[in-house]
């Protein structure tokens, strides 16, 4: 099975994409909503994440404010993220599915966990019109380096019309390559 990781920034439209191709009948794991669920269904996790973050469970947005209590929430997450997303691929009989993550690109534990990489681009200017939280998180996001492992880069500063051709158009050169 290929597994394609669809990452970008914050707002940069990278959920649009994946509703777009759940519509098609794709499966797509969500990194996010998958995560917190982790929150909920791993005994001690958030026990476990106040203690290497100290911060409150109810304060977690927080780590974004500091380099050292993100490292550590991202080291104990982190792994039990893969494992649930091998799980996940395991339980899937097809031959294309979709990761969703702003970060798996910029995190060597996720590398063997993905073939393709589709990354959605956006404009600053227009990221941040979709969501104020981009000017605090941006920074942490994307470097040159990471862009250049994309297979495929979507800029997403037109219409959505235009956002489904190109995922179209990428869709075709995948399965052709199958």
């Amino acid at each position: 099975m290929k597994t394609v990781l669809v990452t970008g920034g914050i707002a940069s439209g990278k959920s649009t994409v994946c509703k777009y191709l759940a519509s098609l009948g794709y499966p797509v794991y969500d990194c996010d909503s998958r995560c917190k669920g982790l929150y909920d269904t791993v005994p001690g996790l958030k026990r476990d994440i106040e203690a290497v973050t100290r911060l409150p469970f109810s304060r977690l947005g927080e780590v974004f404010g500091s380099p050292d209590a993100l490292r550590a929430l991202e080291e104990l997450v982190y792994p039990l993220l893969l494992e649930d997303i091998e799980g996940w691929k395991a339980e899937l009989d097809r031959p294309l599915c979709f990761i969703e993550s702003a970060v798996a690109l910029s995190k060597p534990l996720f590398d063997d966990a993905y073939d393709i990489v589709v990354l959605v681009d956006s404009d600053y200017a227009r990221r941040l019109e979709r969501n104020p939280k981009v000017a605090s998180r941006a920074p942490l996001q994307h470097t040159s380096s990471e862009i250049e492992k994309a297979n495929f880069i979507i800029s997403n500063n037109s219409p959505k019309e235009n956002l489904s051709s190109e995922v179209d158009e990428i869709l075709k050169t995948i399965e052709n390559e199958n």
